[in-house]
């Protein structure tokens, strides 16, 4: 151990506890850097896809595409409606209201591929047991909106049947197993008007970047504690040494 004097002070300095603080002390700052890296990785990819969503309009066609050249990109398609592979995916809150979001396949004129629709939000009434009635939109139409893709690893408390309409997530597999419908790899956020009554309030997706920034902090403070604890621990009057 070696002690240094200054003013009334008396700094002791020990080889390992100094090594233990530098370590951790470093350990901690590397940590709250690679959050900050993840969160500017993070902006960068949300302000990737603010351009894309600003952007032209690309068309969907009947033939099959690429997920990754539509994505978070605005769409517009034209075709039917197939309201008997209607499903409402629960656990949908709009401004504190429970609700489902409404998604109805479309088959795209052309062809027989189809797109799963997110029309938008509806409330779920007095009762779990009775469904909202829902309109949908007879011949053809066309719809606008945002090309999306679900998230592919869910989690369930228990098991969905199949001949239910109300879901718990939108999986593709499962709705081209309930449907037997050929479908487009991304689903269409509806962001046009139709006559349905269904409120169509979409939330900018998070991509985390506050997250990640609040988690550097979190690490930066602790290093910061670590060295503030250190030397709090080895800083003392000479006084009271006597």
């Amino acid at each position: 151990m070696t002690n240094f004097d200054y003013g009334g002070w008396r700094f002791s300095l020990r080889l390992g506890h100094t090594l233990l603080a530098l370590l951790a002390t470093a350990a901690m700052v590397m940590l709250g850097n690679w959050q900050t890296r993840r969160a500017e990785e993070k902006l960068a990819l949300q302000q990737r896809f603010d351009i894309l969503a600003q952007g032209p309009v690309l068309s969907l066609p009947s033939s099959p595409v690429s997920a990754a050249h539509y994505v978070h990109n605005r769409i517009v398609v034209r075709g039917e409606f197939v309201p008997q592979h209607t499903v409402l995916v629960d656990n949908r809150v709009l401004k504190g209201l429970p609700g489902y979001h409404v998604v109805t396949p479309l088959r795209i004129f052309g062809g027989n591929m189809h797109v799963l629709v997110n029309r938008g939000w509806v409330a779920v009434g007095p009762r779990r047991d009775q469904l909202p009635e829902i309109r949908t939109p007879m011949g053809e139409v066309v719809v606008e909106g945002l090309a999306v893709i679900p998230l592919e690893r869910v989690y369930e408390l228990g098991k969905e049947t199949s001949s239910m309409p109300v879901v718990q997530h939108l999986v593709f597999e499962r709705m081209r197993a309930r449907t037997a419908l050929k479908l487009q790899p991304v689903v269409l956020q509806q962001m046009s008007d139709t006559p349905d009554g269904l409120v169509r309030v979409w939330e900018r997706p998070d991509a985390g970047v506050n997250t990640h920034r609040a988690y550097a902090l979190q690490w930066y403070v602790m290093g910061l504690m670590i060295a503030v604890l250190y030397f709090s621990l080895n800083l003392k009057r000479i006084d009271d040494n006597a």
